[in-house]
């Protein structure tokens, strides 16, 4: 062979080489480029180009009710030629890429994901800036005159993002898989304060100005803004406590285990990765016990019990730290990976601190939630399954105790088949490896096979668990002899024994709140009575034994003791959606729609719109325009 021919054969060789590798390489670019799951509820596409860093900047109008401002963001994109963030009841003034302006557009609206924000760039663009701002049909944002404040002097705004709701007050990629740092700088009327989940200040300023940083990667839907006049006291050197003036010192003592808690969740499963965990008492119309929200969990007043009794809300914000927070469900289906692993998280620390007893009412009581959710779901089985499909759906469509309760006892009759501490090691390990990630239920799934099933030779009836409805026979019995006497109580009660006080007075709130979930359906209004005489039960102070009461008051046709404008007060004051449906719901079974809607027509001014959104659609609930 010539050296020509040679050249020309070796020529050959080197381009099909090097086309091989050029192959190689697009195809190992496609994989990582494809490292977000599908995802039903945002218009994003984070596998062409997302946003990593935000920079917000916005001011706070209470005159107005509105928040303008502008939000930039640091971006990774694939070679893409635009970018597309949700927008949802957003005015969008004007966007920016690199700092000069550039195309933008608003697609069809959606009822329940809004908008897609599709904003062109180049392959080489970092940044995008977005100038808009929020309008009266905001759905993240409530706005509270000072009548509806524990101090009634000055007005309060907080947002509520989970789940898809961040897209009302930030034009943002609202997936949970899309995790982003933020700096932000607020501007608020001088004799108010800000708060975010961030760092945050611990008294106001002068100026109404607040700078916030972020810096570890969080999911939008924990983007989080309360603003009002609010004071700080610290728990701990990395626990304290928000709350308006007259609710502080309250407050402070409710929470005062908070620093133990921390401590408890650390020695079972790894450092506390937020450096800060301090809460913020809200004003009632918050639509939930906890949001989350990394460094500052927002609270509900109605755990202030006086007593400590209702603080195993704070132990489940608190684990939500590392489920949910630090390990992130991918998509809403997977709801469950957030819930109930922090069900059984919040079990756990409340069982170091309290005692078995204490952790196995808790767990009881959800057990009867769960009941109560599977008879509710008899005709629709498929929402009883572990792993949702959401299609169509407003992700809040998941939000109830299939992922809560049924997540905590698949993982309660894992930990009872491999034992606790091979179980304990395991969760461990999950939340370290996973650490700011984010998974769908089939990578927990090969983990969980991977990593301790098949490691310890046990098989377990995972895929039932997971993906077929209802609750398999191999479940965890749960039991409670503070349970067991409760009961007894009660039937004493039934039999009309003498009533004898002193057997309740070492009551925590789950045993009275399971004897009055006891009383047997065909219970007479005048046996109501009698209990109330006994108990007055219809004046109760703590939130959750007065919503279990009025709901039975409700069911059992019960007037007696004022309890009727009790619960309309109840329902006025409390925007608690989990109270707020329950009594609803009650009215509505009953057949006493009318009375429902009465109060519904007083209340519901009162409620923020994930609980306003719910009741609603209960009662077929049409607002005049």
């Amino acid at each position: 062979m010539n050296l020509s021919k040679s050249i020309f054969y070796i020529s050959i060789i080197l381009m099909v080489l090097n086309l091989s590798c050029q192959s190689e390489v697009k195809k190992e670019t496609q994989i990582e480029a494809q490292k977000y799951a599908k995802e039903l509820h945002s218009f994003a596409q984070p596998n062409e180009s997302v946003i990593k860093h935000l920079d917000l900047n916005i001011k706070v109008d209470f005159d107005t009710e509105i928040i303008s401002g502008t939000a930039t963001y640091d971006i990774e994109n694939n070679n893409a030629s635009e970018i597309v963030l949700d927008s949802k009841f957003l005015e969008i003034k004007s966007v920016t890429a690199d700092g000069k302006p550039t195309e933008f557009s608003l697609g069809d609206f959606d009822e329940n994901l809004g908008q897609p924000l599709t904003i062109k760039i180049n392959d080489d663009t970092k940044t995008i800036g977005i100038t808009y701002n929020t309008t009266e049909k905001t759905e993240a944002l409530q706005w509270l005159n000072p009548q509806q404040t524990a101090d009634k002097i000055h007005p309060f705004l907080f947002t509520q993002g989970q789940a898809i709701l961040t897209r009302t007050w930030i034009p943002i990629q609202d997936s949970p898989q899309i995790r982003i740092t933020y700096d932000a700088t607020v501007q608020v009327p001088k004799d108010l304060m800000a708060v975010m989940s961030a760092e945050n200040p611990k008294e106001k300023n002068s100026e109404g100005i607040y700078s916030f940083k972020m810096e570890q990667p969080i999911p939008p839907y924990l983007m989080a803004l309360a603003v009002g006049d609010i004071a700080y006291k610290a728990v701990s050197e990395r626990t304290g406590v928000y709350a308006e003036p007259s609710m502080l010192e309250k407050a402070h003592y409710e929470f005062g285990d908070m620093e133990n808690m921390v401590k408890a969740a650390e020695n079972l499963y790894g450092d506390y990765d937020w450096d800060q965990f301090d809460v913020i008492v809200l004003p009632p119309s918050f639509p939930f016990g906890g949001m989350e929200n990394p460094r500052l969990t927002f609270l509900t007043p109605t755990v202030i019990a006086g007593d400590r009794s209702l603080t195993s809300l704070i132990a489940h914000e608190l684990a939500h730290s590392w489920s949910g927070n630090l390990v992130t469900n991918a998509t809403w289906n997977d709801f469950w990976l957030n819930e109930g692993f922090t069900v059984y998280f919040e079990i756990r620390i409340m069982e170091a601190l309290y005692g078995k007893d204490r952790a196995n009412m808790i767990a009881l009581i959800g057990r009867q939630d769960l009941d109560e959710e599977l008879d509710s779901f008899k005709d629709e089985p498929e929402a009883t399954k572990l792993k949702l499909d959401l299609t169509g759906k407003n992700p809040d469509d998941g939000m109830n105790s299939i992922a809560y309760d049924k997540g905590y006892l698949f993982l309660r009759t894992l930990e009872e088949k491999v034992g606790r501490e091979t179980f304990d090691a395991f969760l461990k390990n999950y939340f370290e490896a996973h650490a700011f990630s984010t998974l769908t239920t089939e990578d927990f799934v090969t983990y969980l096979k991977t990593n301790l099933l098949e490691p310890n030779a046990v098989d377990f009836n995972v895929d039932e668990w997971i993906y077929q409805p209802g609750v398999p026979s191999n479940q965890a019995i749960i039991a409670s002899d503070k349970f067991s006497n409760a009961e007894k109580v009660l039937n004493r009660y039934l039999n009309n024994d003498p009533i004898d006080k002193s057997l309740t007075e070492d009551w925590t709130t789950l045993e009275w709140v399971h004897f009055i979930r006891n009383f047997p359906k065909d219970m007479a209004a005048d046996e109501m009575a009698r209990l109330d005489q006994a108990f007055d039960l219809s004046n109760a102070t703590n939130s959750h034994i007065a919503m279990v009461w009025f709901e039975k008051a409700i069911d059992k046709d019960y007037h007696g003791n004022g309890v009727d404008a009790k619960i309309e007060e109840f329902l006025i004051s409390v925007g608690r959606r989990w109270y707020v449906e329950t009594l609803f719901k009650a009215f509505k079974r009953n057949d006493k729609v009318e009375a429902a809607l009465e109060i519904y027509r007083k209340s519901r001014q009162n409620y923020h719109s994930v609980t306003v959104n719910t009741i609603d659609d209960l009662l077929n609930f049409e607002p005049t325009k």
